[in-house]
């Protein structure tokens, strides 16, 4: 599949600190985050990709051609599941946020000149997609602090040192030891939690958020929760 596939594994170290100075400067910048990524991933999307083509789930993703982003446009279908249920979750999530599950697609055009295979571009997309679920899984919100802890979480899943990177910046940054306890608790749960990138997303939608949180590893946020209440 990567024979169909151009991509540069040139880590850009230089290219990445610069962008992650202009992200800490506006935090809504969040175009810089993909170059931060594309900049600093080296062979780890190849990996991550091959582990997903070896999963039986990641494969029947694959073959049925998911999009995950069609599910998660469908608000009136998600505003209708049962209340506490991960799309109910995160329908309420978004609307508060005033988000739509569109919202990242044009700032990941950092990755608008890597010619790649239909299989690579749908995993990218779907991993680009299942981020604001992903925020609703963990508990971590889109505050300075959940989101710099949500990457720390992410980080083992992924092993993009774009990821790392702009964690150790931003951990730099933080004015209290509970602020840093709380990323350094959400790398502690990542590493423990279920791989997230091949998970069936969309046949979680329904299911109850507490019962699916047990069933992946994720751990209540407690510090992070401390330093927001």
């Amino acid at each position: 599949m990567f024979a169909q596939s151009t991509l540069d594994t040139r880590l850009r170290p230089f290219e990445a600190v610069k962008a992650v100075r202009r992200l800490m400067a506006n935090p809504d910048a969040t175009e810089e985050v993909f170059v931060i990524l594309r900049a600093m991933r080296g062979r780890s999307g190849i990996a991550l990709f091959r582990r997903f083509t070896q999963s039986p789930m990641g494969a029947r993703i694959l073959r049925d051609r998911r999009s995950l982003i069609a599910a998660l446009s469908d608000t009136a279908t998600l505003a209708a599941l049962p209340e506490g249920s991960l799309g109910r979750e995160y329908h309420r999530f978004m609307a508060s946020e005033n988000l739509s599950a569109e919202g990242l697609v044009a700032p990941s055009q950092a990755y608008r000149d890597d010619v790649v295979s239909g299989d690579v571009a749908l995993f990218r997309d779907r991993m680009r997609d299942m981020h604001d679920l992903t925020h609703t899984l963990t508990g971590y919100g889109r505050d300075p602090l959940g989101e710099l802890s949500l990457l720390a979480f992410m980080y083992p899943h992924t092993g993009n040192l774009g990821m790392a990177l702009i964690v150790l910046m931003g951990f730099g940054r933080l004015e209290s030891w509970a602020a840093r306890k709380s990323v350094i608790e959400a790398w502690r749960h990542g590493r423990k939690a279920r791989w997230f990138a091949d998970l069936d997303w969309e046949a979680m939608l329904p299911e109850p958020l507490d019962v699916l949180r047990s069933r992946v590893g994720v751990r209540a946020p407690a510090h992070y929760q401390a330093v927001m209440t």
